[in-house]
Formats: structure tokens, C-alpha cells, sequence
């Protein structure tokens, strides 16, 4: 509780020593800008959206060479990021790994743990996720569209809290819209939608409207949306998912 940190404060210290001690960096144009102030004079590797795997072999050749070259995501690496395409690469390359317990020889790969988006998104806007949730994203270059749509139902129908991430682009237009409809078949007009752009940055701005307004909303690849269950309540400018512990305890 309180007035909180900075939004700077935000980033994870080890993910800050990781890019000061690193020979290179390696990343998405967008987020090397992002990190400049931190990664001076450093050898730069920075690849424009839909050519991950240039800039991950870049990355894997330089650590081959015995530097040390650290692979930057936003938010968490693991969550619809690079951590899992390196490791990719690395098996289909039969690359050895190395073990730091055992100190033996290989690649060492270490995944460094951030913030996703959806956490920092849900901070805030109160307690969205405070029960059960799926996370969906609408991109549809590597999933196709027809498997989204089944998962977004699936999601709706179990009452889910949902999160969505890369609701619209120049290209995905509808995309939003098809899934607000799937949603609405199981969810009221009326429940509520927390919408979070550039969450921590300094484009961030926060909106709590419900399923019948989000049609209306005004979203981009750097928004996460969060559509609510069937319990999902909004207190002044918080939305709110209880656990239970009103039907199992006196408030």
C-alpha cells in the first residue's frame, strides 16, 4: 500500500546487472531504445518485428564464441517471448549446454525473469487476476485463427478471467471484436474490462469500462486487456476478482 515506486524501479535488479556485465545485446528494435541508457558501448544486435531468429542465432553465435550476450525481451522472456525460440534453436542445433552446478562445458543459458505484462497490467488495476485466468493472444502469424477462437471459447465458457495480449494491429483490425463476441456469448454486457497500454512506460494509461464499451476502446499492440469472470466486481478505480474467502469467512 502507499504511493509505490517509480515505474523505473520496476525493472528487475538482476535483469539490470545481467545487461551491464553482458559483451553484447541482443533485441527487438523497439526495446534496445527502450534499455539505451543502460547498455552503453556495448555491441548491439537489433532486428525490426518478424525477424526473431536472426537476432537469436546472433545471439547464440556470439555466446559460441565465449562472450556473454544477453537475449532482451519485454516483460518476461518465457511468456510469448524469445526464451523459449532460443532453446528452440539450441536443441534443433544439438548445441551442448552447460550446467553452472556442475561447471562443466557447453552454453551456458540463463533465463532471467521480468515482469509480464499482464502483472504489471493487473497492478494496476487492482486485483483482476485474483482467481483463475487464461491468457490468449490474437496474433495470429505463428497460431492460427481458428484455434484462437476455440480457445477464447473454451476460456469464456469455463469463466475464466481473461487476458488478452496483441488484441490489435494495422493488419488485425477485427480481431478484438470476433473475440468480444465469442466472449459475450457467456459473459454479460456488463462485466467488467480493464484496458492497460504501455503499462510502466511512459505511454501508460489505464481504463476500466465493461463488454458492452469495448467495442469503443482504443487499443494497440502495447495493450493488454482484461476481460472479467462472472464475478468480476470494479470499486472506484479498481477492478476487483474475489477469491471466495467472503463465502468462507465474516467481512
Amino acid at each position: 500500500m502507499g504511493t509505490g515506486p517509480g515505474r523505473k524501479e520496476y525493472i528487475c535488479a538482476r535483469a539490470m546487472r545481467i545487461l551491464k556485465d553482458a559483451d553484447a545485446i541482443a533485441g527487438y528494435t523497439t526495446y534496445i531504445d527502450l534499455i539505451k541508457p543502460v547498455i552503453k558501448n556495448k555491441k548491439i544486435i537489433k532486428t525490426p518485428m518478424r525477424k526473431e531468429m536472426e537476432r537469436v542465432e546472433a545471439a547464440i553465435d556470439i555466446a559460441l564464441q565465449g562472450k556473454s550476450c544477453a537475449l532482451v525481451s519485454s516483460g518476461d522472456p518465457g511468456i510469448y517471448a524469445m526464451a523459449g525460440l532460443a532453446l528452440e534453436i539450441i536443441k534443433t542445433k544439438k548445441i551442448p549446454l552447460a550446467s553452472y552446478e556442475k561447471q562443466d562445458k557447453g552454453l551456458y543459458v540463463e533465463i532471467v525473469p521480468g515482469i509480464p505484462a499482464l502483472a504489471a497490467g493487473a497492478s494496476l488495476l487492482g486485483a483482476p487476476l485474483t482467481h483463475d485466468f487464461a491468457v490468449i493472444s490474437l496474433s495470429d502469424l505463428l497460431t492460427p485463427w481458428d484455434l484462437i477462437e476455440k480457445r477464447l471459447e473454451a476460456a469464456a465458457k469455463a469463466d475464466f478471467v481473461i487476458v488478452i495480449y496483441n488484441p490489435k494491429s494495422k493488419k488485425r483490425k477485427n480481431h478484438l471484436q470476433v473475440a468480444r463476441k465469442i466472449i459475450m456469448k457467456h459473459r454479460k454486457g456488463k462485466t467488467p474490462v480493464g484496458i492497460v497500454k504501455g503499462a510502466m512506460r511512459e505511454n501508460q494509461r489505464v481504463i476500466i469500462t465493461d463488454l458492452d464499451g469495448l467495442d469503443k476502446a482504443d487499443v494497440d499492440m502495447q495493450t493488454t486487456v482484461f476481460i472479467g469472470n462472472s464475478n468480476t466486481v470494479t470499486y472506484l478505480d479498481f477492478m476487483i476478482t474475489p477469491r471466495g474467502y467472503s463465502e468462507q469467512y465474516d467481512m
